[in-house]
C-alpha cells in the first residue's frame, strides 16, 4: 500500500522515513505496510486545504448536506468489508464493528440536517441602544488539523470530520498509525463524489508526522483525541501560534451501584462499561462503587460473568471480547497486572495475559482496592475492573469525583429520584443511568478537568468548528 495519502484530491506515495507496519492483534503478525507521509507532504496537505477553504466556506449549505448525505450512504454500500476491516484491525467482536459503522453512519447523517439548518443560524441582534443595528454571521473557522486514535477508528474520524465540512471547513486528517487502513476510506468515498480536491486530505504517520501537523502555522484549529500525554503535547503546539483546540483525552471514569438495584442487573451495565472494546475506551467505568448492602450478592455474580466471557478472534470464532489492539497495549496491560501483584490486592478474576498467540487478556475483576492503588487511579486502557464499597451516598459522590479526569459515569439505582441527583452532582462530561454506555449523535461528548477541552457530537460538535462574527451598523 505505497499510495496512502490522499493530498490535493490525489492518492500519493508516503516519503517518510518511518515504515508503518499494521497488525492483526488475534494474530500479533502484521498484514500490511505503508510508508509514512513526510513533513514536506505534511506541508502539501494543509497547503491543499488553504487553497480549498475559500471556495468551500461559499458552497451553500444545501451542496454540503448532500455531499455528507453521500458520506453517510457509501459508508452503508461499504457495510461489509469495512465491518471485517474493524474486526480484523482492532481485534473488535462483530457486533461492536457493526455498532461503530451504525455510528459513523448517523454522525454524516446529523451533520447533514445540521448543515441545511445553517443559513437560519444568521440572525439579527436587539439592541439597546438606538440608531445602530446588528447581526450574527457564523464562519468556518477555517483549515482544521484532525488526529484521531486507534481505538474507535472511522467512528471517531466521523465526530469530526462530518462537523468540520458541515460548518464549511477544511481537513487534514491523521489517523493513528496502528489502525490507519479503515480512514482511507474516506479518502476513496470523496473521489467518489467528486468532493472538490483539498477540502479533505488524509496523512499517515507516526509521531513525527503528528508533531508537524499539530505544529503548522498553517491550521485554524486542531482537535485532538487521544491520551493525556501527547493531548498535552499538542496543546503545547497550539499555544505558540495562539490556535483554538479541542482535547477529548483520558478518563478513570466511575460506575456507582446503590444497593436497591438489581443484582444481575447491574452486572450487565457493569460488565459492558469494562470489556467493550476490551476495555479500550476513554469513557471505560473502571471503578466500580458498590454499596455495602449489595455488595456481597454483586461480587460473586460480576466474577462468575466476567468468567463466562468469550475470549477470542472475532474472525474465526464468536466472541464477547476480542485481542487488544497493539502489542504495546499488551504490554501496558499487563504491567498494572504486575503491579497489581505487587500491590497484593485482591483479584476475584483474571489478572493475567492469556496463553495464546495473539495479544489476549483475560477480563479482570480485583475488590477493595485502596485509593493510592495506581490501578485506582490511572488509566490503564483495558479490559480491569477495581472495586471498592461504600455506605451513604454523599460516600459515593465523594470518591466518584476524586479523579483527576472527569469524562463520564454510570449510576444504577431503582430510586430515580436519587439517581437524578447523584448524576447531577459528578464532576463529569456525560452520565448514564441505568444503562449501557449508549451513545447518541445528538448528545454531547467531552470531559472535565484532566479529560480534555471542549465537546463533540449534537450542535457542540458544529460549533467547535464555527466563528461568531457581529456586523454592527450605525444608522445615522
Amino acid at each position: 500500500m505505497t499510495t496512502s495519502h490522499y493530498i490535493a484530491g490525489r492518492w500519493v506515495e508516503g516519503q517518510g522515513s518511518d515504515c508503518i507496519s499494521v497488525s492483526e492483534p488475534a494474530l500479533g503478525l502484521p498484514f500490511a505496510e505503508l510508508m509514512a507521509a513526510s513533513v514536506a507532504q505534511v506541508d502539501q496537505a494543509v497547503a491543499a486545504a488553504r487553497d480549498a477553504l475559500p471556495t468551500w466556506k461559499k458552497v451553500s449549505a444545501s451542496t454540503r448536506a448532500a455531499f455528507l448525505r453521500g458520506f453517510a450512504e457509501q459508508l452503508g454500500q461499504r457495510r461489509a468489508e469495512l465491518i471485517t476491516l474493524q474486526m480484523r484491525n482492532n481485534g473488535k467482536p462483530r457486533h461492536e464493528a457493526e455498532i461503530d459503522l451504525d455510528d459513523a453512519v448517523a454522525t454524516f447523517a446529523y451533520y447533514a440536517e445540521l448543515a441545511e439548518q445553517l443559513p437560519s443560524k444568521n440572525r439579527d441582534v436587539p439592541l439597546a441602544a438606538a440608531g445602530f443595528t446588528a447581526r450574527t454571521r457564523l464562519e468556518p473557522v477555517g483549515v482544521v488539523g484532525l488526529i484521531v486514535p486507534w481505538n474507535f477508528p472511522l467512528v471517531t474520524s466521523a465526530w469530526k470530520l462530518a462537523p468540520a465540512l458541515a460548518a464549511g471547513c477544511t481537513v487534514v486528517l491523521k489517523p493513528s498509525e496502528v489502525t490507519p487502513l479503515i480512514e482511507q476510506t474516506y479518502g476513496q468515498i470523496a473521489d467518489a463524489l467528486g468532493l472538490p480536491a483539498g477540502v479533505l486530505n488524509i496523512v499517515n504517520g507516526k509521531a513525527e508526522t503528528g508533531a508537524a501537523l499539530s505544529s503548522h502555522n498553517g491550521l485554524d484549529k486542531l482537535s485532538f483525541t487521544g491520551s493525556n500525554s501527547v493531548g498535552s503535547q499538542v496543546m503545547r503546539s497550539a499555544s505558540a501560534q495562539c490556535r483554538p483546540v479541542t482535547l477529548e483525552l483520558g478518563g478513570k471514569s466511575a460506575i456507582v451501584v446503590f444497593d436497591d438495584c438489581d443484582p444481575d442487573q447491574a452486572v450487565e451495565w457493569i460488565v459492558a462499561g469494562i470489556t467493550w472494546n476490551a476495555g479500550q475506551m476513554c469513557s471505560a467505568t473502571s471503578r466500580l462503587l458498590v454499596q455495602d448492602g449489595i455488595a456481597d450478592a454483586l461480587l460473586p455474580r460480576l466474577q462468575a460473568a466476567l468468567e463466562k466471557l468469550r475470549v477470542g478472534n472475532p474472525l474465526t470464532e464468536e466472541v464477547d471480547m476480542g485481542p487488544l489492539t497493539s502489542q504495546a497495549q499488551w504490554l501496558k496491560v499487563a504491567s498494572y497486572f504486575a503491579t497489581a501483584r505487587e500491590e497484593g490486592l485482591q483479584c476475584l478474576a483474571g489478572g493475567q495475559a492469556l496463553d495464546r498467540e495473539g495479544w489476549f487478556v483475560s477480563p479482570t475483576l480485583y475488590a477493595d482496592v485502596p485509593k493510592d492503588s495506581r490501578l485506582w487511579t490511572e488509566e490503564i486502557f483495558g479490559p480491569v475492573l477495581c472495586a471498592r464499597r461504600f455506605a451513604t451516598e454523599e460516600q459515593a459522590i465523594a470518591e466518584a469525583n476524586d479523579s483527576r479526569f472527569g469524562l463520564v459515569a454510570t449510576v444504577c439505582s431503582a430510586d430515580l429520584e436519587r439517581a437524578e441527583r447523584v448524576a447531577d452532582a459528578l464532576e463529569v462530561g456525560h452520565v448514564w443511568i441505568n444503562s449501557v454506555q449508549a451513545v447518541f449523535v445528538e448528545t454531547s461528548w467531552g470531559g472535565t478537568k484532566g479529560s480534555g477541552i471542549g465537546r463533540e457530537l449534537g450542535p457542540w460538535g458544529l460549533s467547535g468548528y464555527q466563528s461568531v462574527k457581529h456586523v454592527t451598523r450605525c444608522l445615522g
